[in-house]
C-alpha cells in the first residue's frame, strides 16, 4: 500500500512539471508572435521627406516697440504762394497724385496786371536805351564822348534787363495767362497731396499759408517709440522687422538709421528713424505700426527652423534620420525662438540629420510602434 502511494505521488509531480513546461513553451511562443519589428520608411513615402541640418548661430533677441509712417521731409514741397488773389478754380483733392507741371489750380490776381504793365515800361525803356547805346557808342568812336559816358549808358540798359528777366521769372513761375488774366499754380514736383488748405473762392495773401503740400512717398520714414527700459538695448544698424494691420501677412524689413538723443516731450519716448522704399505706396503718413528689432547675443546656440518641431504633451521633439529603418525621435530644450528659428540647447548635435517635412507623420508612427 505504501509502495503504491509513492508510485502515485511520483506521477503526480511528473504530470505537474509536464504541464509547467508546456505552459512555458506556449508562452514563448505567443511571445515570439507578439513582438513587432521597428518601423522602416519605405522608399516612396522618403521621397516625401526633406532634411536640415542645425546650424551654429548666435542667439537673436526680439524687441517689440512701436510706430507709425512718416514722409521723409526731404521730400516735402510745402507751395506757398507769392501773389495775393483768389482762387478761382482747383483741380485736385487730397491723396491725389499728381504729375510734375500738372495744373493745380488758378489764382486771379490784380497784381498779374501790374507784371504786365511793368513788362511792357521796362520793353520801351529798353529800346530807348539801345538808341542811347548806338547813338555813345558811335560818338565814342568818333571821340566826341568819354568812355565813362558810354559806361554810364551801357549800365543803364543792363539794369533795364535784369528787370525785365526777373518779371518775365515771375510771371513764368505762375505760367500766366494774359488773356484769361489769371496766375496758373502748376504742380513743381510729383507726388501724393498730403494737405490742402485752398478751395474754389478763397482770397490768399502773398507770402501767406502753404496753399497745398506735395510729398514723394516712394520713400517714407518710420518713426519708432524707444521706451526708457529699450534705451540701452537699441543701437544704430540694427535690424529691425516692421508689420502693418493693413497688411498682416507682410514683413517690411529695415535698419535702424538713426537716433534722437532728444526725448520726445509729448510722448516720454527716444525716437528712431527708420527709412524705407516704398516703391508700391503701401505705407502711408499716419499709418501706425509694429516694429520688432532684432537684437544680436554673444551666446552661440544650434538652430532649426520651428517648423521642423514636433509639438506633443507639452515637450518640443525633433525626428532624427540615420537610415530608413534607424530613426530617432528626441526631446529638445528650446531657449527661444525668433523670427521662423528656434534656437535649442540640449538634445540637438551638430551633425544631426533633421526631419523638416512630414516629420509629424513619421512621429507619430514611430509613437505608435512604440505603445
Amino acid at each position: 500500500m505504501t509502495l503504491k502511494l509513492k508510485l502515485l505521488a511520483k506521477l503526480f509531480c511528473i504530470l505537474i512539471a509536464v504541464l509547467i513546461l508546456s505552459s512555458c513553451e506556449n508562452t514563448g511562443t505567443d511571445t515570439a508572435s507578439n513582438r513587432i519589428e521597428k518601423y522602416c520608411v519605405s522608399d516612396a513615402f522618403l521621397s516625401n521627406l526633406d532634411f536640415i541640418v542645425p546650424t551654429k548661430t548666435r542667439l537673436v533677441e526680439e524687441i517689440s516697440l512701436t510706430g507709425s509712417v512718416e514722409p521723409n521731409p526731404d521730400k516735402v514741397i510745402t507751395f506757398i504762394s507769392l501773389a495775393g488773389g483768389i482762387i478761382s478754380n482747383t483741380y485736385f483733392s487730397l491723396g491725389d497724385y499728381v504729375d510734375k507741371g500738372q495744373l493745380l489750380a488758378e489764382l486771379r490776381s490784380t497784381e498779374l496786371s501790374d507784371l504786365y504793365a511793368q513788362s511792357k515800361t521796362i520793353a520801351s525803356q529798353i529800346k530807348v536805351a539801345d538808341k542811347r547805346l548806338a547813338s555813345a557808342q558811335s560818338m565814342y568812336d568818333d571821340e566826341i564822348s568819354s568812355q565813362k559816358e558810354l559806361m554810364e549808358v551801357e549800365s543803364e540798359l543792363e539794369i533795364l534787363k535784369a528787370e525785365q528777366e526777373k518779371i518775365n521769372a515771375n510771371l513764368s513761375l505762375y505760367s500766366a495767362s494774359p488773356d484769361k488774366g489769371i496766375f496758373q499754380i502748376k504742380a513743381p514736383h510729383s507726388g501724393i497731396i498730403t494737405s490742402k488748405s485752398i478751395s474754389t473762392g478763397a482770397q490768399i495773401a502773398a507770402g501767406g499759408d502753404a496753399l497745398f503740400v506735395i510729398s514723394d512717398l516712394e520713400e517714407v520714414w518710420i518713426m519708432v517709440n524707444i521706451y526708457a527700459s529699450n534705451v540701452q538695448d537699441i543701437k544704430s544698424k540694427m535690424d529691425i522687422s516692421i508689420k502693418t494691420l493693413s497688411y498682416p501677412d507682410e514683413l517690411f524689413e529695415g535698419k535702424i538709421s538713426a537716433i534722437s538723443q532728444v526725448l520726445d516731450a509729448e510722448a516720454k519716448v527716444l525716437k528712431a528713424r527708420v527709412v524705407l522704399p516704398n516703391p508700391q505706396l503701401k505705407l502711408k503718413p499716419g499709418m501706425l505700426v509694429d516694429v520688432i528689432a532684432q537684437k544680436q547675443g554673444n551666446t552661440e546656440s544650434l538652430s532649426i527652423p520651428i517648423s521642423a518641431i514636433v509639438f506633443d504633451n507639452n515637450r518640443n521633439y525633433v525626428v532624427i534620420y540615420h537610415d530608413a529603418c534607424s530613426i530617432e525621435v528626441r526631446e529638445v530644450e528650446v531657449i527661444l525662438k525668433n523670427n521662423g528659428m528656434a534656437y535649442i540647447s540640449s538634445g540637438l548635435n551638430e551633425d544631426d540629420k533633421v526631419i523638416s517635412k512630414n516629420q509629424l507623420l513619421v512621429f507619430e508612427q514611430i509613437k505608435n510602434y512604440q505603445y
